[in-house]
């Protein structure tokens, strides 16, 4: 099938997050703390096993009651995905209490971001063929600076973003916005991301749905390119 849009999630997707270590080691540089080797390498680890590192892995250790409701909520506003992912990060003992926020901070930097090998190229040749593309994410804050710091902005014809919409995936309406903002039918739409449940919910809407693993970026050089057909 042809299809007149395709949309696509961010973390996971397009785009890695670095991991803990660097994510740990940039914050620690900023603020001017300083830990060992060994402590470093211990503290990435409970903030990992914190789900700490939005984009990062989900927590491996239970989500506190007093977050529960707020982490259920993370990407309906800039506010609960702040609150929620620094409350996690208070779980795990660091240096100073501004490290909370610098993390946070960090996150959010293009620095922080590395798109997949395939993503220039996929995103390059929808656009070539008249096909609009878009980005739907769950998400807490603007990441169109990272798009653009890695070039890849001049390809996507519209975003939406989770919290400036209040709505999650998998809820359809979230789909809806970026299909309109493309001016595609669903019917004539892809969507494309990791998360069986989230990305999944395009389904609803009745766009088709094709995933990717969440894999590190050495180990996914060419997911994305199944979106492109059979080559000629």
């Amino acid at each position: 099938m042809t299809f007149k849009g395709v949309l696509f999630d961010f973390s996971g997707t397009l785009f890695r997050i670095e991991s803990a270590g660097s994510w740990l080691r940039a914050a620690l540089a900023g603020t001017g703390h300083d830990l060992s080797e060994e402590e470093m390498a211990r503290t990435a680890r409970d903030l990992e096993a914190a789900g700490a590192l939005p984009g990062g892995a989900r927590p491996t250790l239970p989500v506190p009651a007093h977050l529960g409701a707020v982490w259920a909520a993370r990407d309906r506003s800039a506010a609960e995905h702040r609150a929620a992912f620094t409350g996690l990060s208070r779980l795990v003992s660091l240096p100073g209490p501004d490290l909370h926020d610098a993390l946070y901070e960090r996150h959010m930097a293009p620095a922080a971001w590395t798109p997949y090998p395939d993503a220039a190229e996929v995103l390059g040749a929808l656009r070539e063929r008249g096909v609009a593309v878009g980005v739907v994410s769950n998400i807490g804050w603007d990441l169109r600076p990272v798009f653009r710091q890695h070039g890849l902005d001049a390809h996507v014809g519209a975003y939406a973003l989770s919290y400036e919409h209040g709505v999650q995936k998998p809820d359809p309406r979230l789909f809806a916005v970026a299909c309109a903002a493309l001016g595609v039918a669903p019917e004539d739409t892809l969507m494309v991301g990791d998360d069986r449940r989230a990305d999944g919910g395009a389904a609803a809407l009745g766009c088709a749905v094709h995933f990717v693993d969440h894999l590190p970026v050495a180990e996914r050089p060419d997911g994305l390119r199944a979106v492109l057909g059979p080559a000629d």
